[in-house]
């Protein structure tokens, strides 16, 4: 007796049909890729939220993996804080030792604001990680520490010309504070409002840095001191 599609499992040859394949929607990464994507995770996250506020399981919970993965690759929160501060001061420090090409004092100065306000620009989640608040642990790696390296670069700039103008190049260390000091305070403003556009805003910064410069008193005095 032949059987009846119903009684052969539907397919009409006597054999059950076969299940589709499911396909595979975890692709499984390797250990350097997993650590990559952990990292690019927790700066997003250390931007939006500041160290205190990330938690290993919202950044384990992003990732799709377990707690244990992201202890095993940093050791803990702050193990990961520690690598994205690291990436984002060496980014911004390698951005603005390569714009400095020219000779000209101003348009090293022009270079060097362009370069923190391309900074601001393009890399908005790792600035943002910058300028919130660190771990009190962290000696190094906040913003301020980070400040005082880019000032350094600024400082050669200036020695060299307070120098030539007969300035006390030991100066050049303060007026480099106060220029980069300058243009990152104005950038973490521009970073919320984003106008005008960053080349005005670096023309600006530079107009009233160059024209300050440009007409130093050797040994100023305070106005409200004089006299007394």
């Amino acid at each position: 007796m032949t059987e009846s599609p119903s009684t052969s499992g539907g397919n009409g040859r006597g054999r059950p049909p076969t299940a589709p394949a499911k396909p595979n929607s975890r692709v499984r990464m390797s250990a350097a890729q997993r650590r990559e994507q952990l990292i690019s995770i927790g700066r997003q996250i250390f931007a939006e939220r500041g160290f205190d506020a990330t938690s290993i399981e919202e950044v384990a919970s992003r990732a799709k993996v377990s707690k244990p993965v992201v202890y095993e690759h940093f050791g803990g929160k702050e193990g990961l804080y520690a690598v994205v501060v690291d990436r984002e001061v060496r980014a911004l420090l390698d951005r603005v030792a390569a714009a400095l090409t020219a000779g000209h004092p101003r348009e090293l100065l022009e270079q060097a604001a362009l370069a923190l306000l391309g900074y601001i620009e393009e890399e908005t989640s790792g600035f943002r990680v910058l300028v919130r608040e660190s771990p009190v642990m962290s000696a190094t790696g906040n913003f301020s520490s980070v400040l005082n390296d880019v000032a350094h670069q600024v400082e050669h700039i200036l020695g060299a010309e307070f120098k030539s103008r007969g300035y006390d190049p030991k100066l050049a260390e303060l007026y480099a504070q106060a220029l980069v000091g300058m243009v990152a305070l104005t950038g973490r403003w521009w970073l919320e409002v984003r106008k005008p556009r960053k080349e005005t805003v670096a023309a600006h910064l530079v107009n009233l840095a160059w024209h300050g410069l440009s007409h130093l008193e050797a040994k100023p005095t305070l106005l409200t001191r004089r006299g007394r």
